[in-house]
């Protein structure tokens, strides 16, 4: 585990304001919820403080909480049952993006702008903070509709942005008894594991989207959000549970 602070995290979330809202306008949009992406491994002896505290995250209405499983640990003897090659690959660009030379497990990345240790719980709590000051630029919404579920995402007056849209599925809690490696013998309760994340195309920030989607089934979820690209800032997200 390496610790990576980042000036940068107030820059981006400084350079939101530059997008197009005017400044009288910051006080009248709705705040949007934050997301907070864990990347974690089953084989890191550091991670568990930071899955349980991404469990608590989970349980706040104003966060989108994701646990994304990488697989580089799994050299150490023990396969991560939730790690995929894409989990990595969204971590390193992440670290393209932030301009650094490492990845790190556990690393929570906040809003898409910055990152902080995840077992770090007053850092990750200041950075959440930030991103809850910082003005909307859409609004998205999941809603159910007959037996299914409908994502809205609607313009604000004033703004412009234009961004890629995302949309997550997880499992809300699954505890496995870890085998090998770091955390042999450890039985570890996960949190919002994401099973797959899918490009739903992008938008252009001018008229109202929809998507119609399958609803989760019992002990799952479904989170859509608006990303500047693959791993730029977060514009507007939304979950729905159950």
């Amino acid at each position: 585990m390496k610790q990576l602070v980042r000036a940068p995290f107030v820059a981006a979330l400084l350079a939101l304001g530059s997008l197009g809202v005017p400044a009288d306008a910051a006080d009248t949009v709705p705040q949007s919820r934050v997301v907070v992406e864990l990347f974690t491994s089953q084989g890191c002896s550091s991670c568990p403080p930071a899955d349980a505290a991404l469990g608590e995250l989970a349980k706040r209405a104003d966060v989108v909480a994701l646990s994304l499983h990488v697989d580089y640990w799994d050299y150490l003897g023990w396969r991560d049952t939730f790690a995929s090659r894409a989990n990595t690959k969204r971590q390193y660009a992440y670290r393209e993006s932030f301009g650094a030379r490492v990845v790190y497990t556990p690393q929570m990345v906040i809003q898409g702008v910055g990152d902080a240790v995840g077992s770090r719980g007053a850092h990750v709590a200041d950075l959440i903070s930030m991103a809850k000051e910082k003005a909307v630029y859409a609004t998205l919404d999941l809603a159910t509709a007959g037996e299914g579920l409908v994502a809205r995402l609607l313009p604000i007056e004033g703004a412009s942005v234009a961004g890629v849209i995302w949309v997550a599925r997880y499992v809300r809690s699954r505890s496995v008894d870890i085998g090998r490696g770091e955390n042999r013998g450890r039985q570890i309760t996960y949190h919002n594991v994401v099973e797959s994340l899918e490009n739903e195309g992008s938008w252009e920030g001018r008229a109202p989207w929809e998507l119609a989607l399958d609803p989760p089934g019992q002990g799952e979820g479904v989170a859509v959000w608006l990303q500047e690209g693959r791993t730029g800032p977060i514009f507007a997200a939304a979950k729905f549970e159950r």
